[in-house]
């Protein structure tokens, strides 16, 4: 499954804090079924056969609702779960060491807070760019904002689809408006949510709206 702008318009990316009732599986399900265009499994505390088996599982479900399954940072779990992609950021392995491992028909998804970590990204193979965090998050602790003059400058500056991240939700979705965003990677807008398949309706139309505007 090849990277497009529509499939990144409203991008979930999973956090095992908000498991509670339901299980992380059934929490994608719902995002799915409310009209998530993409999925990210990030996982930081599961070792690797866990991580795998839920992958494989992930995976599995994501591709029943035809839409991209990327691993989050690892990307020998992306190679052995047969996701579509994997996303890493700056501080992980280099985008061109990754592409390398992928190989050229697996999406490549890199963080970039610069345009010439932008550029960069796009030089080494990456498919499409996260950029954030374009607002406080308190997902990500340690996350540098990115202006939204700067997220301009980075759609202006590469040909590969940009996804803002970094907390977004309903609020503030339509302030990204305008500024070459193709789409947008939430956490715990989506999977925060106690209705999480109603919250995603919501969010996808913004989102539609956002990118329209």
């Amino acid at each position: 499954m090849r990277c497009d702008k529509k499939s990144l318009l409203l991008y979930a990316v999973t956090d095992r804090s908000w498991v509670g009732k339901l299980t992380l599986y059934e929490q994608v399900e719902l995002a799915l079924k409310g009209g998530a265009t993409c999925v990210q499994l990030r996982e930081k505390e599961l070792d690797e056969n866990a991580f795998l088996e839920e992958a494989i599982a992930v995976g599995k479900l994501c591709r029943a609702y035809r839409v991209p399954f990327l691993i989050d940072d690892d990307a020998g779990v992306a190679v052995q779960s047969g996701a579509d992609g994997v996303h890493v950021g700056q501080c992980d392995m280099s985008a061109g060491d990754v592409r390398k491992m992928i190989g050229g028909g697996m999406i490549l998804g890199v963080s970039a807070q610069t345009v010439a970590q932008a550029v960069q990204a796009e030089k080494d193979g990456a498919d499409y760019l996260g950029v954030g965090a374009v607002f406080a998050t308190s997902t990500k602790l340690d996350a540098e904002t990115v202006s939204l003059e700067t997220l301009k400058a980075i759609c202006a500056s590469v040909s590969i689809p940009v996804v803002a991240i970094g907390g977004i939700g309903r609020q503030n979705i339509l302030r990204l408006a305008g500024t070459g965003v193709d789409g947008v990677a939430l956490v715990s807008a989506v999977f925060g949510s106690p209705d999480i398949e109603a919250e995603c309706r919501v969010l996808r139309a913004l989102s539609e709206e956002m990118v329209s505007a």
